[in-house]
């Protein structure tokens, strides 16, 4: 399903604990860490597609969670063509997400990468708010400033320190 731009409607999930670190997914036997992501199906809306992908990444239910909020709008990322599958090209530009800031309210035994058949992560970590953005796939960097630049205002005080991110890779 995509729009008439070419970009597939998709959410993504920062999913936070009560320290405020965030969950940070290890992509199946690759080494590049994410968050939690995934397409918007026919007919879901993207709350109903957060939860289903919450689910089927990391084996949280709803009640594991509660929504501190989510993006205005949304955040689009272009895939490089070379990542495109063939059949694909000239139609697919790449995502547009909607991102959803998430407070963990179960345990961390909760989480579990093997819920579903098909799983997306191999190991998991609570990491810093602001993540080392060299761990993240060049095209998508952009858009994770924009998410986690947006949330935080949601997240941490005005005067707390860590509302804002700190290191070279996070200047704007």
């Amino acid at each position: 399903m995509l729009d008439k731009e070419g970009y597939r409607p998709n959410v993504g999930i920062i999913l936070t604990n009560s320290r405020k670190q965030v969950f940070w997914g290890k992509r199946i036997r690759e080494h590049s860490w994410q968050f939690p992501q995934g397409g918007i199906k026919h007919g879901e809306s993207p709350e109903q597609a957060m939860y289903r992908e919450l689910h089927e990444e990391v084996g949280l239910l709803p009640e594991h969670v509660e929504i501190i909020g989510r993006t205005r709008n949304w955040l689009r990322y272009t895939v490089p063509d070379h990542w495109i599958r063939r059949e694909w090209r000239g139609s697919y530009k790449g995502q547009k997400q909607i991102w959803f800031l998430l407070k963990l309210v179960g345990r961390d035994c909760d989480v579990s990468l093997r819920a579903t058949d098909h799983p997306e992560f191999d190991a998991w970590r609570w990491n810093e708010y602001w993540v080392p953005l060299e761990n993240v796939i060049d095209f998508k960097r952009e858009v994770y400033k924009q998410a986690l630049g947006e949330l935080s205002k949601l997240l941490f005080s005005k005067n707390d320190p860590r509302r804002t991110p700190k290191g070279e890779l996070w200047e704007v």
